[in-house]
């Protein structure tokens, strides 16, 4: 074994992750969220059941009572399915409310064909409203979201940054540091602290070991101090995104984000940046302190 590895062990043994410091309850990640990520055939079946539902009351309706424009109940699973899914799954919810009313609700009944012009023009009708309110609902939907991330990430921030600033040692600080990422992103994370080349803490969230070339990886950060996305020359086999944090005390350290390739944020770089930046300026305090 050599020394960074020997010096990986020891820190982790040192280091074991805690929960000391719970991040704030609100920070967890948007239920509704999941379900624009639901299996694709679920966003489908869901719509499909939705318009069947729509279906059967419009078709319940017209037996007993003549409402005009009854085509508009049709609209509804669309900016449902708009909301809760996403546009694919609203625009085919779309197609199947033009189809059924078409179907079930024109004459002549039960067969595609279109008699009356009119009939001709409601299918037409509720096709591009269902079109138009599909993209409309769900860019409202996506914008409330960002909205919701926005603040989350802004409780997590301030959390962090109070509780950093006036914790009593660097083991503290480096928890919380591991704990605010974790809550900010939700992947496999590493917060390493060293003094020159010797590795002195290495805190952890997430089932993901260090490796050595990941190791490696970091410690060059600290050389060009610059970040170093994962799976690049020469480290290839890296999993971590690494961002070093230097002090104006010499002490460093190393911010590591193991991102699932497929969902990778757009600029994790500017949360991480403030984050380092909170914790540079607490490991100083702390040095001072000592």
């Amino acid at each position: 074994m050599g020394l960074a590895e020997e010096n990986i062990a020891m820190s982790t043994q040192r280091v074991t992750p805690q929960r000391e410091i719970r991040p704030l309850t609100d920070t967890d990640p948007i239920p509704a969220l999941d379900l624009f990520k639901a299996p694709l055939v679920l966003r489908y079946l869901a719509a499909f059941l939705m318009t069947a539902l729509a279906t059967v009351v419009a078709v319940a309706v017209d037996s007993n009572v003549t409402i005009p424009n009854l085509s508009l109940v049709f609209v509804i699973p669309v900016i449902i399915a708009a909301v809760t899914f996403g546009f694919g799954s609203s625009f085919f919810s779309a197609i199947l409310g033009a189809l059924a009313y078409n179907f079930f609700l024109t004459e002549p009944r039960y067969t595609l064909n279109v008699d009356d012009p009119a009939n001709i023009w409601a299918i037409a009708l509720l096709f591009v409203v269902g079109c138009i309110a599909s993209p409309v609902a769900s860019i409202a939907r996506r914008r409330a979201d960002d909205a919701a991330r926005l603040r989350q990430q802004a409780a997590v921030l301030r959390s962090y940054s109070r509780d950093t600033l006036a914790a009593g040692g660097t083991k503290a600080i480096i928890v919380n540091t591991a704990n605010a990422l974790e809550a900010l992103f939700h992947v496999p994370v590493a917060v390493i602290t060293m003094s020159g080349p010797a590795v002195d803490l290495v805190e952890r969230r997430g089932n993901l070991e260090l490796l050595q070339a990941e190791l490696e990886a970091g410690q060059s950060t600290l050389t060009t101090g610059k970040a170093f996305p994962a799976g690049l020359y020469p480290f290839d086999t890296s999993r971590f995104d690494f961002w070093p944090v230097a002090t104006s005390m010499g002490q460093q350290a190393i911010i590591g984000l193991a991102f699932d390739p497929d969902e990778r944020p757009l600029k994790p770089g500017v949360l991480v940046d403030i984050v380092g930046s909170v914790l540079a300026l607490a490991l100083d305090r702390q040095h001072l302190k000592a």
